[in-house]
């Protein structure tokens, strides 16, 4: 592990009020976690002497529950943290974080409030009956190649159905690029923000499956639980189309939408969950 100089790991940022509960738990390796406070931002964090690295990935993965389990707990404590990536890192130890606080605390702030109330989901919308055969069928110019291979020599006809895959692989991303938009549209009003995340992009962090299935979209929203009531319902909707199978997971804290943090002397090791 790397060694570093009087660490405070990071989990998340949380905004106070007179209000709040006494906040006690453990973190990454049944560490103590603390919150340090700076006007009305807290800092949940546990003291720390090196970076979390190992070459085990069970070893990795309890670290990465330990630390969403924490995230999880301060938001049921504090409402809607500022979470952080797992494995950042500020040197120097509480005068340091506080002085870093001190100089934020307004940003932060207002980016605690504004993440108020909200709560992070993610969908993933798979569709089982392929289009790949429809495409072929309908699109003209598929079919005229298609008579072409058929009365084609066999080295031609090589050729011709190289050709013929090409075409029809774009037809498809079209097609699925198409599907994807339309279901953006439909659940974009139910929502505060939404992000496209592609349909292959690793989620493991917060659980969404990673199996033979292939996606047509996947998104990551940010949505108050009213609107979370409505964005259910759309989805069933869409669930109840012929071939379509929704994933709907949360409420997340919100990794996707929280603002970029710069820790002024923090050390960052990339986020192994994504």
């Amino acid at each position: 592990m790397t060694r570093i100089t009087e660490g405070r790991y990071l989990y998340c940022l949380v905004r106070l009020s007179e209000a709040d509960p006494t906040f006690s738990t453990t973190g990454i390796e049944n560490k103590a976690v603390s919150v340090l406070t700076a006007g009305e931002v807290g800092a949940v964090v546990h003291s720390c002497e090196s970076l979390y690295d190992s070459a085990d990935p069970q070893t990795i993965q309890q670290w990465l529950l330990a630390h969403q389990r924490v995230v999880e707990e301060a938001g049921e404590a504090f409402g809607t943290p500022i979470p952080f990536q797992f494995d950042t890192v500020l040197q120097g130890g509480d005068e340091a974080l506080r002085e870093w606080l001190d100089a934020e605390t307004d940003r932060l702030t207002t980016e605690l409030a504004a993440l108020a109330g909200h709560r992070e989901y993610r969908i993933e919308v798979i569709h089982h009956e392929t289009a790949r055969a429809e495409i072929a069928s309908d699109d003209e110019e598929l079919s005229g190649l298609q008579a072409e291979i058929d009365e084609a020599t066999a080295g031609t006809a090589y050729l011709l159905e190289q050709q013929y895959e090409k075409q029809l692989d774009e037809r498809l991303r079209e097609h699925r690029h198409q599907q994807a938009r339309e279901v953006a549209d439909r659940i974009a009003p139910h929502v505060s923000a939404l992000e496209s995340l592609g349909r292959r992009q690793a989620a493991k962090a917060l659980d969404i499956a990673d199996d033979s299935a292939d996606p047509i979209a996947r998104f990551a929203v940010l949505a108050t639980v009213e609107e979370a009531d409505e964005l259910g319902e759309t989805l069933d909707e869409i669930a109840g189309e012929p071939g379509v199978e929704v994933r709907f997971t949360g409420p997340w804290p919100p990794y996707t939408f929280a603002p970029e943090i710069d820790s002024h002397g923090g050390t960052d090791e990339a986020d192994r969950r994504r």
